[in-house]
């Protein structure tokens, strides 16, 4: 999850310390389809892991990332081989230029209103070639994950100082319909004052995802739900989605 704290060039230069590659799986999973594909775009790229990964593994083709948040790009820039822009998808157009495009981290979640969950894939199809696919994933609402987000399960990293960075979050209750309002406390001894940033993200079913996404011209052809491309099921823990350019129901693999 890429929250718009790591604007902070501070902040920014610890988030692969705080989501390691081999944290999740997910990374892998996007990997795989990076690789396979000529030119991607990375929406909401970060510090640009995945892509500056595709080029190690000696991706030739186009790799280009964006993102709003000015210190993730500075991160993301150690690396020129890769098109690196400031930038989210309202103030970018693309016209069919990318057989890829990714979102991961959960960026799509911040979408929070009908009408930026509207928008977004529809920028995104503009951006895709008539084949193109967009892959993606969101956290499963029957899963419930934000009840685990709490000061009890913080997360320490060690920063280039050495000095310990303390993440904690602590959700806003009662958590009412599908969207999650919290907070995440960011401390260390070397600090003056902790910092303190507030987010809001959307919890969508997979019906209600489907829908959006049709909404937009998409469909979801494929979901699973995790990153072993195991089946969707209430337990799953992600919606993890393939999706392509027309309409039509998903198929969960």
């Amino acid at each position: 999850m890429v929250d718009h704290q790591f604007s902070d060039s501070r902040l920014a230069a610890l988030y692969d310390a705080f989501c390691p590659w081999a944290r999740f799986g997910d990374y892998d999973f996007y990997l795989d389809l990076v690789m396979a594909t000529d030119a991607v775009l990375d929406v909401g790229c970060g510090t640009g892991a995945l892509l500056r990964r595709a080029r190690e593994e000696g991706h030739t083709g186009r790799l280009c990332g964006l993102d709003p948040a000015v210190g993730m790009l500075e991160q993301a820039r150690t690396r020129p081989d890769v098109e690196w822009i400031l930038g989210d998808l309202v103030t970018t157009a693309w016209d069919r230029e990318f057989d890829l495009v990714v979102m991961s981290g959960h960026a799509f979640q911040v979408f929070v209103t009908d009408e930026g969950i509207r928008a977004s894939p529809a920028a995104i199809r503009s951006a895709l070639s008539d084949d193109g696919c967009f892959a993606f994933e969101t956290r499963n609402p029957a899963a419930r994950a934000w009840e685990r987000w709490t000061p009890t399960n913080a997360v320490e990293v060690t920063d280039e100082r050495g000095a310990t960075v303390r993440m904690t979050h602590e959700v806003e209750t009662p958590v009412d319909g599908d969207v999650v309002r919290f907070t995440t406390t960011y401390t260390s001894s070397d600090w003056d004052r902790p910092e303190v940033s507030t987010s809001t993200l959307r919890f969508l079913d997979p019906p209600t995802l489907s829908r959006h996404l049709a909404d937009a011209g998409l469909a979801a052809q494929e979901q699973f739900g995790d990153w072993d491309r195991s089946r969707l099921t209430d337990e799953s823990p992600e919606i993890i989605t393939l999706a392509r350019r027309g309409k039509g129901a998903p198929s969960r693999t």
